[in-house]
């Protein structure tokens, strides 16, 4: 996809890509809220991967498609930053649900059931499940979506602390770090695992799990809602 000059031809590209740029928004937008437009992710990213485009060298050691995908994700996760896309209301539910779940875990010693989460916070068990659903907006971030130009971890990590002696990335590359998050995810109950597994793991979105798990897609999200509390509280000490 070279014009006779040698360079990439950018229309072609584009039109190659755009799928990828697409699939990624759709992605992303699964677990965030109703608020965010689909179409705005699709543009920023369309903006990443014209950035990909410009910038990308043969023989810098990367495939293109592997280097687009952060160009395209990291405009995704800029756009939605810039637009504090994370409601105060979405952070108080999802507060809701992690004190809830660290203290109905710690009465029972073992993670609780959505039954059971229900009844320790006084709901029936469709208004917990659309709490779950409200609280779709919690954020996982990728280690890699924070890399410059050279590869190295900077950039919105180091913006993001104000103490000159904290080390994030030493927390990301603590081995401890790693253990304890595999042995969150081992615990989870069955269903969640897999829905985390074909989300991060198969990179399937929440339309493409509910149909491989025969539920609706808003159940899929719910599971997902749960899931993210329940490593989140998990991994708190992190």
């Amino acid at each position: 996809m070279y014009t006779a000059a040698g360079v990439m031809d950018r229309q072609q590209m584009v039109d190659r890509y755009i799928p990828l740029v697409r699939r990624m928004a759709h992605h992303l937008i699964a677990k965030l809220p109703a608020s965010v437009q689909i179409d705005d992710l699709i543009q920023a990213g369309l903006i990443g991967l014209m950035d990909a485009i410009g910038r990308f060298e043969e023989g810098q050691g990367a495939q293109f498609e592997t280097y687009a995908t952060q160009r395209i994700r990291g405009s995704m996760l800029d756009e939605l930053r810039q637009n504090d896309w994370l409601p105060r209301g979405l952070r108080q539910s999802q507060r809701r649900i992690e004190v809830a779940l660290q203290k109905t875990e710690q009465a029972l010693g073992r993670p609780p059931s959505e039954t059971e989460m229900a009844k320790a916070m006084g709901l029936t068990l469709e208004d917990y499940q659309a709490l779950l659903f409200e609280a779709r907006g919690t954020q996982l971030i990728y280690y890699e979506d924070y890399e410059d130009d050279e590869g190295n971890a900077t950039g919105f990590l180091d913006r993001q602390v104000n103490d000159d002696e904290s080390d994030p990335l030493g927390c990301l590359n603590d081995e401890r770090f790693k253990k304890a998050l595999v042995q969150a995810i081992e615990v989870l109950p069955e269903r969640e695992k897999l829905v985390m597994g074909l989300y991060y793991e198969q990179e399937l979105n929440f339309r493409e799990i509910a149909a491989v798990l025969n539920v609706t897609e808003s159940r899929i999200c719910q599971l997902h809602s749960q899931a993210v509390s329940r490593l989140r509280v998990k991994l708190k000490e992190w």
